[in-house]
């Protein structure tokens, strides 16, 4: 995390995407806006939690471990999205770890100005609840929609969700095959089954294992496989 002193990009952030009313004005001067590299936690499960972030660029990935080490991917996130809300408010442990799939950039501010400047604040007290409330219903529908699709289709949905950035043109990402293990266990399938998919869609071309990564070779056809994108 690097925290990135530049206001007028922060005040161009918080104007476009009208959060300018969100944050009362003894607020304003305590929120700072910090970049993530790809592949950074913005925040570990189970960790205190101390910020209230708001992502305003890039592409985030959040997933949960059981008790037993197995992780399992939650979803994919793109602006307007925000990170510790339920947290600061049931006063809590951070509940999912969060990575930055591609560059992040995310206004940031921790609890304790939250709680002086803004603790009736109606503003801010309404986005979070719109926020809280539409995570409850996305996590809710993503774990039927995880469980009823097969695996071809999570594999699909999760190559295309960490290999572009629809907010980044330029940003193309690649899968690591060191990683399928966690790739295995974070779309709910085991390791020798995810190998045996990935023959198969590389059979057919829509991917390719290359230098020791899984490339998409034809993202109109594994788009069309993976429907909606169920992890977004």
């Amino acid at each position: 995390m690097k925290e990135v002193p530049d206001r007028a990009r922060l005040n161009a952030f918080l104007q476009d995407y009208q959060l300018e009313s969100v944050f009362n004005k003894p607020l304003l001067p305590h929120l700072s806006l910090y970049h993530f590299k790809q592949g950074e936690w913005i925040c570990s499960q189970g960790e205190p939690s101390e910020y209230l972030y708001v992502l305003v660029k890039g592409k985030i990935k959040v997933y949960t471990t059981s008790a037993e080490g197995k992780t399992l991917i939650i979803s994919f996130k793109t602006p307007l999205e925000v990170i510790g809300d339920i947290e600061y408010i049931q006063d809590i442990p951070i509940i999912n770890t969060v990575e930055a799939v591609s560059p992040v950039q995310m206004i940031g501010v921790p609890y304790r100005y939250l709680q002086k400047h803004t603790a009736d604040y109606a503003p801010l007290l309404n986005f979070l609840l719109k926020v809280i409330t539409r995570k409850f219903y996305t996590k809710s529908n993503f774990l039927s929609l995880n469980i009823l699709h097969p695996v071809e289709v999570r594999l699909a949905s999760y190559l295309l969700s960490v290999s572009y950035d629809e907010s980044d043109a330029e940003f193309q990402g690649q899968l690591s095959t060191s990683r399928l293990n966690d790739v295995a266990n974070w779309i709910g399938t085991s390791y020798r089954h995810l190998n045996r998919v990935i023959q198969k869609l590389s059979a057919e071309g829509l991917v390719e294992r290359s230098k020791g990564f899984i490339v998409i070779k034809d993202k109109e056809r594994l788009s069309t496989l993976a429907g909606k994108n169920i992890y977004e």
